[in-house]
């Protein structure tokens, strides 16, 4: 390529163009590079050129093609030419600032008359830049105005075919090329002609000169120079808070649910990993949800260290005892654990219920759910619409994945567009969007972290509420967030019905016997709704309560293996002749005694299947609840994806440039050729230690590379002033200090010149 060579452009820009760059491009500064030269080449290299330009935008990367069109990576092409390939629709100033955007990251260099790119580049764009094809050198001598307006309707549509789309096409004409005389297609004419190029015996391909010609005044193809509109709904930012707060309570109330009921019935895990279908089919039901959102919790809950693999010889999903201690958090720092482990999931929850390539279906958890770049692309669909003012709603995910196509074309993949709708349900589920708008919890949770994020669900959430609606029918109305200690009552004498803004309960039989059985009497249930309901408590319930106390109890058990006792020896007979008696092992011992070698719980649970109720008796008399509290298993740390470390900052960069630019003098100075450090410098003379004694009689800067303390190679310009004793003193040019640099630890140095 003729004209300015990369390095030389980079070499002759100024320390605040090499920064930006760096800062645009952070691979560069990975080691941090010798010299210009090698900064050069790594920019050039086909890898980092890629990486540069998945942030392009689509306008951008048009342009960048328009000059691979023109074999800007062979020959320097001007910008007017890049400008007229793009068409008359485009105006010189949106390229001048497409291309400033290309020299920022190295891509394009050279004056405007003069610019190049770096031949990698050609692999970072499609196959056919701006859908057109190879030029052919006998066509760029010819008229091809004239040559196109020469050819027949048969003809020309052949080429307007190729012309309209990808320049290639399949065909059996290009077997064999013939002589025009003898040609009887259209295609065999226009390869006789060399109209159309011929690529291989059924392949050809229409020339760059007709497709510029055919297509006229947009010779590649409509050219997106602005990204597309996307429709907004102003609300209420108040509004979007409060509904993302309802959401939240209830993303917390199905997990409790799900911790809750794999503690009682922890599902099997799959012999290829994973979650069963019917496993999940069963958790959807117990959440009254969807199977979508079941799995999504599911894959949460396991990836913020709730639930974990048992790893036995028959291992089971099973709540992990951090679950005990995430119960025990307040509101918002549940929501804040999970709405983090959501956002930093490095799987996609939205493939469950597809089919893989082999037609297997996927199921949750399962390792084909990982994606490596799945948190990168939620946060980039969820910054988008943080970027809108608050209570600024996107209503259409598909012209929110438009949008997001064209500023960054080459992310995504295949599930671009599906992965902007799964991240909007997904936050949604998790209150960082509701109503279509990003939650200001959300958008903290993108900023500051879970933390504060914590603190900003806070104030959206409502006040709890000491009180509920008791009715009829026997269901309870709770018109909002209860109290801890009230909710847990409810939950102990009470089923939930529905949930919302509004949570009903029922009470029952079952759920009256439940609250009796942990060890509540029915007076203070009684007492429980008499204070708590804002309404009379209806005479049925009063009933209820007190039925189900008058047979609850009547029958205690304790441990003998087991006893039963009851101050009523009809019944003691009748449980006695009852056939479980005998698969019990029970005998009388007494009247109102009966004794069994079998375990209590087993003994009471068998006993109220028959239709009984018992209760549980402790050495003190008192009710005990023998029901079981769960399965746990010891939590393990999950592995976190690895944390890319945060950006250099301006003086990191600045300070980088400043070593580049001594890596260029050093190598420009005839005398200040690098020398490496022989292994025993610190035994006897050296070239090396000769070098420094000489820099600090002449009060020279030398370029020292070593190895700190923690293994970093790294190099500082360094002014000596005192050299032996094993030891290099001298002042660190970049910072203006004094540093000791013990002879062991440097590699190399170079002279350099001021």
């Amino acid at each position: 390529m003729s004209g300015t060579t990369l390095a030389d452009w980079l070499r002759a820009q100024d320390d605040a163009t090499l920064v930006a760059l760096l800062r645009a491009r952070p691979d560069l500064a990975t080691p941090p590079p010798a010299d210009t030269t090698v900064l050069a080449t790594r920019t050039g290299t086909r890898a980092s050129v890629s990486r540069a330009c998945e942030d392009l935008d689509t306008f951008t990367l048009s342009v960048l093609e328009s000059l691979l069109v023109l074999d800007a990576d062979v020959d320097p092409v001007p910008l007017r030419a890049a400008t007229a390939v793009l068409g008359r629709d485009v105006r010189a100033k949106q390229v001048k600032q497409a291309v400033a955007t290309l020299r920022s990251r190295a891509l394009v260099w050279g004056a405007d008359d003069v610019l190049c790119v770096p031949p990698a580049a050609r692999e970072a764009v499609p196959r056919f830049p701006g859908g057109l094809g190879r030029s052919s050198p006998k066509l760029a001598e010819t008229n091809v105005t004239e040559l196109v307006d020469g050819l027949d309707e048969g003809e020309r549509r052949v080429l307007e075919a190729l012309a309209s789309g990808q320049p290639i096409g399949q065909t059996r004409d290009a077997a064999l090329i013939v002589p025009l005389e003898r040609a009887e297609t259209p295609v065999q004419r226009l390869l006789a002609r060399e109209v159309l190029l011929r690529r291989d015996p059924s392949t050809v391909e229409l020339p760059r000169e007709i497709g510029v010609a055919l297509r006229g005044a947009h010779p590649m193809g409509e050219i997106k120079v602005t990204e597309p509109p996307l429709r907004t709904t102003s609300l209420n930012p108040a509004t979007v808070d409060a509904t993302g707060a309802g959401e939240a309570l209830e993303v917390l109330r199905h997990t409790e649910t799900l911790v809750a009921s794999w503690s009682e019935d922890p599902p099997a895990v799959l012999r290829s990993g994973g979650l069963g279908v019917r496993e999940l089919r069963k958790l959807a039901r117990d959440l009254d949800a969807d199977e979508r959102r079941a799995a999504l919790l599911v894959e949460v809950a396991v990836h913020a260290g709730l639930i974990a693999d048992s790893e036995g010889t028959d291992p089971e999903w099973v709540p992990t005892t951090q679950a005990d201690a995430w119960l025990l958090t307040p509101v918002e720092q549940r929501w804040a654990a999970l709405a983090a482990a959501w956002l930093d999931l490095p799987r996609l929850p939205g493939l469950v219920g597809r089919r893989d390539d082999r037609d297997r279906l996927l199921n949750p958890l399962a390792d084909e759910l990982r994606h490596p770049g799945a948190s990168r692309d939620r946060r980039r669909v969820l910054e988008a619409l943080a970027a809108l003012e608050p209570g600024t709603a996107a209503p259409s995910t598909g012209e929110l994945a438009a949008v997001l196509a064209w500023r960054a074309p080459r992310r995504g993949g295949r599930l671009r567009d599906e992965l902007v709708a799964w991240t909007v349900e997904e936050a949604t589920a998790f209150a960082v969007v509701a109503l279509g708008a990003a939650t200001s919890a959300g958008r903290v949770l993108l900023d500051q972290g879970p933390g504060p994020a914590a603190k900003q669900l806070a104030d959206a959430l409502p006040e709890p509420v000491d009180h509920v609606f008791v009715q009829a029918d026997l269901t309870v109305v709770a018109p909002g967030r209860l109290e801890p200690e009230l909710a847990e009552d409810m939950a102990a004498v009470a089923d939930v019905e529905s949930a919302g803004g509004a949570t009903v309960y029922r009470v029952s039989e079952n759920s009256v016997r439940r609250a009796l059985d942990s060890g509540r009497t029915a007076a203070e249930l009684q007492e429980l709704f008499r204070s708590r309901s804002r309404t009379p408590v209806p005479q049925s319930l009063t009933y209820l309560i007190d039925d189900a106390a008058r047979k609850h109890g009547r029958l205690r058990g304790g441990a003998a293996g087991a006893f039963l006792r009851c101050d009523d020896p009809v019944l003691i007979a009748e449980v006695l002749a009852h056939p479980i008696a005998e698969r019990l092992e029970l005998r009388r011992i007494a009247p109102t005694v009966l004794v069994g070698p079998l375990p209590l719980a087993d003994v009471l649970d068998t006993l109220r299947a028959a239709g009984f109720s018992p209760s549980a008796e402790g050495p003190d008399g008192r009710v005990l609840d023998l029901r079981p509290g769960g399965r746990r298993i010891t939590g393990r740390n999950r592995a976190r994806r690895a944390v890319s470390p945060p950006p250099a900052s301006d003086e990191q960069l600045s300070e980088l440039v400043r070593l580049v630019r001594a890596g260029d003098r050093a190598a420009s100075t005839p005398r200040g050729t690098r020398v490496s450090v022989p292994a025993n410098l610190g035994s006897g003379p050296s070239a090396t230690l000769a070098l420094l004694q000489r820099a600090a009689r002449e009060q020279r800067g030398v370029l020292v590379g070593f190895v700190d303390s923690h293994g970093t190679a790294a190099e500082r310009v360094v002014r000596p002033q005192i050299v032996g004793g094993g030891v290099l003193e001298g002042v660190d040019v970049s910072y203006g200090e004094v540093r000791r640099f013990p002879l062991h630890r440097i590699t190399s140095v170079a002279l350099v010149d001021d």
